[in-house]
Order: C-alpha cells, then sequence, then structure tokens
C-alpha cells in the first residue's frame, strides 16, 4: 500500500520511511504544507496519508481541509508535537482519523496505520494469485501457506504485481507504484524481477516478460 508522509522534520521523515518501508509500505514523502495542498488537491492514489500540523507554507490543518473538501475516505494521521486540546479537537473536526503526539513509539505508529486501513478496508485487502496469497493489514505474503518472507523492495514490486494480476505492467508503472521517491539504478527492477522469478520458480505462479509490455504476474 502506498503512503504520504507530509513532515518538515528530515531526520524524523527519514526514520519514518524506513520503518515503514520495512513493514512492507511504499512512502512518499513532503516536507512544505503547500507542496502537500497541491498535491492532495484532486486525485491521488495514496491509501492513507501521515500529516504533520506544523508545515512550513501552510499548516498541516489547510492540507487536511484542503483533501477534505473532495476526498471523505482516505484515512488522514496527524503527528504533531503539538499538546493543546484544541489543535486535537479542530483536527478531528475537520477530518483527521486519529492522533499522535510526538514522541511516539514506532510500534505505536505502526499499529496506528495498521488500525486506520483495517477500518478502510475492512475484507482484509486480500490478493490471491494461485498459491501465492498477500494479506495487505499484516503486509506478509504466503506460497502454498508458507511464509514468503522477502526485503523489503521485492515485497513492494511483489505486491504491486498482484495487483495487477493478469495484466502486464510496464517498468515506469512499477517504478512509480512500488518506488515512488525513491531513487533507482537503471537495471535495479530488472534485478529485483530476476529474484522474484528465482522464489516462484515451480510454484505455479509465473513473471512472464511481455515483449515492449512489461512484466506480467500469472497462473499458467
Amino acid at each position: 500500500m502506498k503512503l504520504l508522509l507530509v513532515e518538515d522534520d528530515t531526520l524524523l521523515a527519514e526514520t519514518l520511511q524506513d520503518a515503514l518501508g520495512l513493514a512492507g509500505y511504499s512512502v512518499g514523502c513532503l516536507a512544505d504544507g503547500n507542496e502537500a495542498r497541491e498535491r492532495l488537491a484532486g486525485r491521488h492514489d495514496f491509501a492513507l496519508i501521515l500529516l504533520d500540523l506544523n508545515l512550513p507554507g501552510c499548516s498541516g490543518l489547510e492540507v487536511l481541509a484542503t483533501l477534505r473538501g473532495h476526498d471523505a475516505d482516505t484515512p488522514v494521521l496527524i503527528l504533531t508535537a503539538r499538546g493543546a486540546i484544541e489543535d486535537r479537537v479542530r483536527g478531528l473536526d475537520l477530518g483527521a482519523d486519529d492522533y499522535l503526539a510526538k514522541p511516539f513509539a514506532l510500534d505505536e505508529l505502526e499499529a496506528r496505520v495498521r488500525a486506520l486501513l483495517r477500518r478502510r478496508h475492512p475484507s482484509g485487502a486480500h490478493l490471491q494469485v494461485g498459491p501465492l496469497a498477500f494479506d495487505g493489514l499484516a503486509q506478509r505474503f504466503t506460497l502454498d501457506d508458507e511464509p514468503l518472507n522477502l526485503p523489503p523492495r521485492e515485497q513492494r514490486l511483489l505486491g504491486c504485481l498482484m495487483r495487477h494480476a493478469g495484466e502486464p505492467v510496464d517498468k515506469a508503472q512499477l517504478a512509480g507504484e512500488a518506488f515512488a521517491g525513491e531513487s533507482l539504478g537503471d537495471n535495479a527492477i530488472e534485478v529485483y524481477v530476476h529474484r522474484l522469478r528465482r522464489r516462484l520458480a515451480d510454484s505455479g505462479v509465473e513473471l512472464r516478460t511481455v515483449r515492449g509490455l512489461g512484466y506480467l504476474l500469472a497462473t499458467p
């Protein structure tokens, strides 16, 4: 699942991006309120937004108000050092779904994220391609009902391919959906695809190259 983190503290943003990335999420980051408001003023593909209130440019509350003007569904978790009750109340009144005051434990943040995603996807965000399954809430892959443990980037790539199972996905789309905001080498996706092919060998799931169109995940 793709998340957006809006946080101007560089060290904290990097820490959260790394932690959530290891948990299997794809995390885009913005540090400016005006940029965040512009990005969220129209259609977006984020499953959840983590939003600081005290931002350069416009405030997090202004970003939230802009988002809720056209999007009432995407969960928003406010992250802020502000302890005043009026800030919490105003954020919740504007449509925030939860509130986490700094400093906080990473385990608690991940639990809040899972809970908010569970509310939005009560069915469990389950994907299945033959014997390969993905539980989006637990961020866990299984193959023939056995855990399939993957490095974070391979997790994100395989999750993207499963969401598009049965149709070819080109490298540009894979890079945008699975690795938003990350710097990739020229051949990085080919390397990860090669590794996934080896992991899925003789499993009943194929990862094919469709010439001129991209990569296709399907059963034989």
